[in-house]
């Protein structure tokens, strides 16, 4: 009985072993499975960075053509402006040459008078009248009188006549040459503007999201007592403003730890190029180490300077270009939108965080191209000025007919002085 008791028991505690070949086929299965799933796994990496690298590529090759088309257009309104000062020439050349003319009139008239009279009365031969000696030597003394001064004027005046037909045929030329640029000009700036339509399509977010939080910077806008205080506000208050300022705090901490890991010749080859790559997604280099490498946002003439009288008692705190109409404003460094819209007497305003502490402020313009939060680079258009001067305070104290690009650099909640950081002409030709 006791046998027979217990042996279920000790059955059941001593299972019988297992076929070591199941075992061994087992851990084969599982070892397959495992490397099926790193392989799938790697696919997708291989997949998703392929994706990634296209998605970069796009928005490399967007960005290049949208900095191109912007470089180009400015290029041509440069040259529309030379053809417009050569034809401003030429044509005060023109009035010149017609005053002279005209100041002349009355002394070739009286010229050609005395030889009317002398055609009809020429002077007597000595040898066929020798009665006539004392008419024959005034008339000697009148010609030799007479002669010179009217060959001079002759000479003058051919002089004249020739210039003025030279200056014409030149206008003629200049008139050719500035239809030409400005046709060239209207295909770049609509290339432009179809570039730039992408660029937003493609970077459009949640629409509804956005608008509310335009909606709110434009209320902050209204509450901000000075661009100081509208920075402040949007960066705590407006949540892509905020993701802006984010972005730009990590990025300056990415800056200071590849500095500190950087060798001593790295700044300088840095800046034989900083802004060749259009597919990064934050600033190249440190704001403050672009001193000479910036670019101006627009093509036109500085008419009023930073620290200059701002005609209502106090200074300029930036910079004011007299631009053509319609001309593009290209954002002058790498950094994040913070602000977008109308801001008080600076009509449509454009805040760039640039990391730092550095802000660009551009103001003026009929139509900004960016949104909050969007990291734009140096040279890539933002804005569009309008076909006249926009009622600013920059253009009202300036009486202009032009339209005016305001810019100005801040530092830490101050302006400062934005000379120091633009490119020579030179410069602006190698840049990326």
């Amino acid at each position: 009985m006791t046998a027979f008791a217990f042996a279920p028991v000790a059955q059941a505690q001593s299972p019988a072993p297992a076929d070591p070949r199941e075992k061994l086929d087992a851990r084969q299965n599982q070892l397959r499975e495992t490397r099926e799933s790193l392989r799938n796994s790697e696919e997708q990496k291989r997949s998703l960075e392929a994706e990634m690298e296209i998605i970069r590529n796009d928005r490399a090759r967007l960005n290049s053509a949208l900095m191109e088309t912007t470089a180009r257009t400015r290029a041509a309104e440069e040259r529309v402006a030379d053809v417009e000062k050569r034809l401003d020439t030429s044509i005060a050349s023109e009035s010149a040459i017609r005053k002279s003319l005209e100041a002349r009139r009355g002394v070739v008239a009286e010229v050609l008078a005395s030889l009317q009279r002398m055609g009809r009365k020429p002077p007597p031969a000595v040898l066929a009248s020798p009665q006539d000696m004392l008419g024959a030597i005034r008339m000697s003394m009148l010609l030799g009188a007479v002669v010179p001064e009217l060959r001079a004027e002759t000479q003058a005046l051919a002089s004249d006549l020739a210039d003025l037909v030279r200056v014409r045929q030149g206008m003629v030329g200049e008139k050719e040459d500035l239809a030409r640029e400005v046709a060239s000009l209207g295909a770049d700036r609509l290339r432009l503007a179809a570039l730039v339509d992408a660029r937003q399509k493609s970077l459009a977010e949640a629409e509804q999201a956005l608008q509310t939080e335009r909606g709110r910077s434009q209320e902050l806008a209204k509450q901000a007592a000075d661009l100081k205080d509208l920075i402040n506000r949007m960066e705590s208050e407006v949540a892509s403003a905020a993701k802006a300022a984010e972005a730009a705090r990590k990025s300056d901490e990415a800056q200071r730890k590849a500095a500190q890991d950087r060798p001593p010749d790295a700044p300088t080859r840095v800046a034989l190029g900083p802004f060749r790559d259009p597919a990064r997604l934050a600033p190249a280099i440190p704001f403050a180490e672009t001193r000479g490498l910036l670019p101006l946002p627009a093509a036109g003439s500085v008419v009023k300077q930073f620290g200059a009288a701002d005609g209502f008692g106090g200074v300029e705190k930036g910079l004011s270009l007299s631009v053509r109409p319609g001309s593009p404003v290209s954002s002058p460094a790498d950094g994040w939108v913070v602000f977008s819209g109308p801001y008080r007497s600076y009509g449509q305003l454009l805040i760039i965080n640039a990391g730092g502490g550095y802000y660009v402020v551009l103001a003026g313009m009929e139509r900004i191209n960016v949104e909050l939060r969007q990291f734009v680079l140096a040279g890539e258009p933002v804005a569009t000025m309008g076909e006249g001067a926009v009622k600013t305070a920059a253009a009202i104290a300036l009486g202009a007919t032009q339209p005016i690009l305001y810019v100005e650099f801040r530092k830490d909640g101050a302006s400062i002085d934005p000379g120091p950081w633009w490119a020579k002409p030179e410069q602006e030709k190698v840049r990326g």
